[in-house]
């Protein structure tokens, strides 16, 4: 009579998957809370105890960590292990059923105690895993209750399984112990992955993530994509979807692209994002305020853009929306009866809540053929950043208002990018260009005429004088830009024929 351990944490399907593995001729050996729910079944099975000799220890700590556990599972389909085993007592175990303790569910509780996480770390569970899988061209090993069907297909029509089934259910328990690890290295570092102790990166990663769910398509209709997560049951970025359609690739790196702007403003801010590139930022008192301005910055590009914004959608603001045609709209909650009036009007358009804002806390990654690029989040000017006037002329109140709006702005545009803003409104923005004068120039034009008295933000140093003479004649009367350019002193000297005034910061805010 073959022989099968059953130790899940998840009860999904197990009953009729082993009601019909008794049918087939075929001994369960099950642990304790696994057993008990066998036991309500009706279904016959050996408690694991019976097998070991011992009860649980520990308050349920040790339960499946046996030599007559693993010694069945471990053995080689040789004549040599079997004799071993038969010596022993021990009956060979052809199959393992066990997923593990809900860590990654666990944690998600934003008020669960350390202790309390640290007790759902399964040690038995992965153990049987590990141990069935590494024994694959023995012992079938399932992890995943979608996989019991296949299974029993494959019992019924073949008598047992093939050696590329197992190797396949191997390779998928690897990853799911390796996921486990994962979390749980993520979770004690406080961080996605460890943070390192003698360097600012780490010596090595180790990325644990699952596919959520596929989505349509890439970038484009020819490219598969999915979207993955350290959960299967996480959302694109942890947001909750409260209504519209899925959100596409694009849909989710621009959703990104604008939250992460959104929240690096203090104030009521909207963001209007269009391919990873802001079309128009704004703060004012209230959101309703602020959109307009937002959408003025360019009211062409805005059209099937993202919108972010960083307080309480309410009723005024989806009023401001108008009928500008809307991908996506991402905040950190919204008003009574806001989320219906959007559905009723706006039915494809997806409603997205975050709580977090953006913190750049930890890691981002990006991929290049044969390996990864790692770096640590850009979260605004280092602390050490100290601002200085280059200039003769010093700015005004007024336009160091505009100069410093400019200057968080250009840090979420593409490089190279040229912000222009008039106090806490973007009115220009160019951005994702090889040429900072032709971003500039893109920037000047899409402001339509709102350069008079402007300021301009440059995310990298100003190479030449030719960005400063473009903008003051159209009207730009105040710079801000890291400086650094062996030729700084020729683009002072032109700020200073305009009489402009210059801010350089030391800081550059590339984004590629």
């Amino acid at each position: 009579m073959p022989r099968a351990i059953f130790s899940v944490s998840s009860k999904q399907g197990i009953a009729g998957f082993a009601r019909e593995l008794v049918r087939l001729g075929w001994e369960i050996v099950a642990s304790g809370g696994t057993g008990q729910t066998l036991a309500d079944a009706g279904i016959a099975f050996t408690p694991l105890e019976r097998v070991t000799g011992h009860g649980e220890m520990l308050g349920g700590r040790v339960k499946t960590l046996h030599p007559s556990i693993h010694s069945g599972i471990l053995a080689r389909d040789t004549t040599e292990d079997f004799a071993e085993l038969a010596a022993n007592g021990i009956a060979p175990v052809s199959l393992v059923v066990c997923n593990l303790y809900p860590f990654s569910e666990t944690i998600r509780d934003p008020d669960v105690t350390v202790e309390a996480a640290i007790e759902q770390i399964d040690i038995g569970g992965l153990t049987l895993l590990r141990a069935a899988a590494k024994n694959y061209a023995r012992v079938t090993v399932l992890c995943d209750p979608g996989d019991y069907s296949d299974v029993l297909v494959a019992l019924k029509t073949e008598g047992g399984t093939g050696l590329a089934q197992r190797r396949e259910l191997a390779v998928k328990a690897f990853g799911h112990s390796r996921d486990y690890d994962a979390a749980i290295h993520a979770y004690l570092c406080e961080s996605d992955i460890a943070e390192p102790v003698d360097s600012e990166v780490p010596e090595g990663i180790a990325i644990g993530v699952q596919r959520s769910h596929d989505l349509r398509y890439g970038e484009n209709p020819h490219q598969a994509a999915a979207y993955y997560s350290r959960t299967k049951e996480r959302s694109p970025l942890g947001a909750d979807q409260l209504a519209g359609k899925q959100l596409s690739y694009n849909n989710i790196l621009d959703v990104d692209a604008a939250w992460r702007a959104a929240s690096s403003f203090d104030e009521p801010t909207v963001v209007i994002v269009k391919h990873l590139n802001p079309t128009g930022i704004a703060s004012a008192d209230s959101l309703a305020e602020a959109f307009p301005h937002a959408l003025a910055s360019d009211s062409k590009s805005a059209f099937g853009g993202i919108i972010a914004a960083n307080r309480t959608v309410d009723a005024d603001f989806v009023a401001a929306l108008g009928s500008l045609f809307v991908e996506a709209i991402i905040a950190p909650s919204y008003a009574h009866e806001v989320v219906q009036t959007l559905q009723a009007g706006r039915k494809n358009c997806r409603v997205l809540q975050m709580a977090r804002p953006f913190t750049g806390r930890g890691f981002e990654f990006r991929s290049v053929m044969g390996g990864l690029l790692l770096q640590r989040s850009d979260t605004g000017d280092p602390t050490a950043t100290r601002m200085k006037t280059v200039t003769r002329r010093l700015p005004t109140d007024a336009e160091m208002e505009s100069l410093l709006f400019a200057w968080r702005a250009v840090q979420h545009v593409k490089s190279n990018a040229i912000v222009l803003a008039q106090g806490r409104r973007t009115v220009g923005i160019g951005g994702g260009l090889p040429s900072r004068v032709d971003a500039a120039e893109l920037a000047i034009k899409k402001a339509s005429g709102e350069t008079i008295n402007a300021a301009m933000a440059s995310d990298a140093f100003i190479p030449f004088p030719d960005s400063i003479e473009f903008a003051a004649r159209a009207g730009v009367t105040c710079v801000i830009q890291p400086g650094g350019s062996i030729r700084d002193a020729q683009v002072i000297e032109a700020a200073d024929q305009f009489d402009m005034a210059m801010i350089l910061t030391g800081s550059r805010h590339f984004r590629h």
